[in-house]
């Protein structure tokens, strides 16, 4: 139950939003109780002269803070009421970012899911998902995927978290046998189940490329592989298309716990790369930067975003990644963006991928 009218902002632009939004996210009545509390240090006032994406600029990165607010803290006064469900990062950075979310992730579930369409995902198809739950949001968005497409959803959880204190420890033999564990169960799966569609992380499919009998099991048993949470390399991104997938559809999806999800687009005319990926147009800005301007197309940048709904306002977000700056496909309305990497450090804290 909502105590205040939600703005209607569907079908609006980027920028329509923003200036929709700023009224609600700042003004008392509505406004979270983080953002208000942060309004007296902006030197700014954000309903007057915030407008559009380049306003958001103004605001200062405050991502950090959303290690130690509480979540509550984070819910608009506009919609008090039952529902919220509680995210964390993976904590690749530092200690886990948490994130508050009740309708947004769905609508923008169902936009992706119609991008994953686009590449002839197998629908109806049951899902075997190889990845992070608890407080990842990874899971409920694959969850999501397969109750949109009228498939049974089959989780193999992970804790991505331990496997990274294993990494910076060293423990690779540990690292191994945890990875064993999760590729048996995987296999148990896939032996008793019709399994149409995989997602995991680009390791765990490294590591299913590795163990022959699995290898065989996937390629024989799924249609469709997607993957996310870490990095691609280029190269790796082929060899599994090519070599060893060569008769599986396999796509990529971009994202991070903050903004949501960024699937990869149809191939288009000219792309210079395998996987090009492209936000939602409507509640989210991707911007590729280098001391804080733009890259030009072609060339890498830090991924630099912001995300404007009802629920969450994070402007002006330095992320722990980085992108090539693609042209926007045919028709659309935003930049797309490939061969995403990992940054080596981020303040003091080294930068661990692991297996999420």
């Amino acid at each position: 139950m909502t105590t205040t009218s939600v703005p209607a902002t569907t079908g609006l632009t980027f920028d329509e939003r923003v200036r929709h939004l700023m009224r609600w996210h700042f003004s008392p009545e509505t406004g979270s109780p983080f953002w208000l509390r942060q309004l007296p240090e902006l030197g700014f006032d954000p309903i007057e002269e915030v407008t559009d994406a380049a306003g958001l600029l103004r605001f200062p990165d405050l991502s950090d803070r959303l290690r130690t607010t509480p979540a509550g803290d984070l819910i608009p006064r506009g919609l008090t009421g039952a529902g919220f469900q509680v995210y964390e990062s993976g904590g690749s950075s530092g200690a886990p970012k948490r994130i508050v979310d009740r309708d947004y992730r769905s609508r923008l579930l169902s936009w992706a899911f119609e991008r994953l369409r686009a590449h002839h995902l197998p629908d109806p198809a049951h899902w075997l998902h190889l990845g992070p739950s608890g407080p990842h949001v990874f899971a409920y968005d694959c969850a999501r995927y397969a109750a949109l497409g009228g498939g049974l959803f089959y989780p193999v959880d992970f804790d991505p978290r331990w496997v990274k204190r294993l990494v910076a420890a060293g423990d690779t033999e540990i690292v191994g046998r945890y990875v064993r564990h999760l590729l048996d169960q995987a296999r148990d799966v896939l032996s008793s189940q019709p399994i149409g569609v995989l997602s995991t992380t680009p390791p765990l499919i490294e590591a299913i490329c590795a163990d022959p009998e699995l290898h065989e099991l996937v390629n024989r048993r799924v249609d469709t592989i997607i993957w996310a949470g870490t990095s691609f390399s280029p190269e790796s991104l082929r060899q599994v298309d090519e070599i060893f997938f060569p008769d599986t559809t396999v796509i990529g999806i971009y994202g991070n716990t903050l903004m949501g999800v960024a699937p990869q687009r149809p191939p288009q005319p000219g792309d210079k790369h395998r996987c090009v990926f492209e936000p939602w147009a409507e509640a989210i800005r991707i911007d590729l930067v280098e001391d804080g301007e733009p890259v030009g197309y072609g060339e890498r940048g830090r991924v630099r975003l912001s995300l404007v709904t009802e629920e969450m306002f994070l402007p002006n977000v330095m992320e722990r990644d980085t992108a090539v700056r693609v042209e926007p496909a045919e028709g659309g309305a935003v930049d797309g963006l490939a061969e995403v990497g990992t940054i080596a450090t981020v303040g003091a804290n080294r930068v661990i991928e692991g297996v999420y």
